[in-house]
């Protein structure tokens, strides 16, 4: 009889097809994610003009996905450790699908409110669900380059949603880039018969026979025998409550730290994204189009995820994180003081690759940090209360400009949670870390049976 640890085996194998097909369905559900999230600044105008309402409540009908993302970041995200993660997303789908495309079809901003708080539940919930499914499939030598790769769909589906949005809303109006976000339904009944289920929650529930399945595909030197007995560690079983399980066995003050460094960096991904512009033109730059703006972000956020999740995969993931946050807060001082258009732009793609690209490089370390039992919960909590970040930020630097306080002085405020950040990375615990535990657990282990063979008695 066999013992297969499921993560181990996770762990050790090679990039192969069926990896790339995880990777594939994650990114593009991320895609949707970014896309449904996107499209309602690129139409925001043409709302205002169509349905007649002023700021104050153009605000109200912006902020309230993102109060439904808070909730469904942590609501969602636990549900999955119970219902699986495949079921999970596919709920998380439909919600931000089908109330996105509903948004288009009200007339009332309390109306088209209610639907985007519900859209935001799916757009919030699908985040951490296909981390921690990414996080748990790849290979550990790749681990963070697969995940920030993903991720980076998230800032592909802004640069899509500007792209089609101009075209669209010019042709058939503002309801058009709300209804085509209903296309990705029609792929559920594909992601059901593609993309696995997790490998712990298979095992809980005894479903053994597929379980097998998917092990021989994710390592296909692995042969699947009758007598195998698969198993996850101890340290990968939820032993009570999954939320009680974050602050379990040292965690708790490191748990702490990430949801401090999750707000503080979702705090200047909103309120670059809400502010930017507006100061830019205050100081007399001129950057064109919003729409060159939001291309020249997300064109960075890209690169940042992608360099960030490579640096990670060769140098330690926390010390290349807080780093990023520490180049957050100088990039973003910098938007204070005059300088050329071209350095501008450059300066503003650091931003977008030190704000979007860290909180995707620290969604990758949260997903590495827990267990695999506790992984959606441990990212959904952290997303969830990091949003109230993404709600305070558009408020507090609104009042700042209307103080009409010195540039730079409104710039460094939305710094100042960069070096917070940094700060809250670095106390994170990183022996708490559930890569580490395997591997002093797997350094005990060979230690133990290599004292055996040398305790054995030897033939005359």
């Amino acid at each position: 009889m066999r013992h297969i640890d499921v993560h181990q085996l996770a762990d050790d194998a090679r990039f192969n097809r069926f990896h790339g097909l995880v990777l594939f369905w994650c990114a593009l559900i991320i895609i949707f994610d970014g896309y449904d999230l996107a499209v309602v600044g690129i139409a925001l105008p043409s709302i205002m003009k169509d349905l007649g309402v002023d700021p104050a409540q153009a605000g109200f009908m912006v902020s309230s996905a993102l109060f439904g993302m808070a909730f469904g970041a942590i609501f969602l995200g636990t549900l999955a450790d119970r219902i699986g993660r495949r079921w999970s997303i596919v709920l998380c789908i439909t919600l931000f699908s089908v109330f996105t495309a509903a948004a288009g079809l009200t007339r009332d901003p309390l109306l088209f409110a209610a639907s985007r708080f519900l859209a935001g539940l799916g757009i919030g919930g699908v985040m951490p669900n296909v981390v921690a499914h990414m996080t748990e499939y790849a290979p550990k030598k790749v681990r963070a380059t697969l995940v920030t790769l993903m991720f980076s769909g998230y800032a592909v589906g802004g640069i899509l949603a500007a792209l089609l949005g101009k075209g669209l809303i010019e042709s058939y109006g503002w309801q058009s880039v709300f209804f085509a976000a209903a296309a990705p339904v029609l792929l559920i009944p594909f992601i059901l018969r593609s993309l696995p289920e997790s490998m712990p929650f298979l095992l809980a529930k005894g479903r053994h026979e597929e379980l097998k399945r998917i092990a021989a595909r994710v390592d296909p030197s692995y042969q699947p025998k009758d007598s195998d007995q698969f198993t996850v560690p101890a340290r990968d079983k939820a032993h009570g409550a999954p939320t009680r399980q974050l602050f379990a066995e040292g965690r708790g003050f490191s748990t702490i730290m990430f949801w401090t460094a999750f707000f503080m960096c979702l705090f200047m991904v909103y309120a670059l994204s809400s502010w930017l512009t507006k100061l830019m033109a205050a100081a007399g730059y001129s950057l064109g189009s919003a729409l060159t703006f939001v291309l020249v972000l997300n064109v960075g956020a890209i690169v940042g995820a992608v360099g960030g999740g490579w640096l990670a995969d060769r140098f330690h993931i926390k010390t290349v994180l807080a780093s990023m946050y520490a180049l957050a807060a100088v990039s973003i001082s910098l938007l204070g003081f005059a300088m050329p258009q071209e350095l501008l732009f450059v300066v503003v793609g650091l931003a977008g690759a030190s704000t979007i690209g860290t909180q995707i490089v620290a969604n990758a370390y949260t997903g590495q940090f827990y267990p695999m039992a506790i992984r959606s919960t441990g990212l959904g909590f952290a997303l969830g209360i990091g949003r109230g970040g993404a709600i305070l930020a558009p408020i507090v630097i609104g009042v700042l400009v209307s103080l009409k306080l010195p540039l730079q002085q409104n710039f460094f405020a939305i710094a100042i949670p960069g070096a917070i950040g940094m700060l809250a990375v670095l106390l994170i615990d990183h022996r708490k870390s559930a890569s580490v535990q395997r591997a002093a657990r797997l350094a005990t282990t060979l230690e133990t049976s290599a004292s055996a063979a040398r305790t054995l008695p030897t033939k005359a």
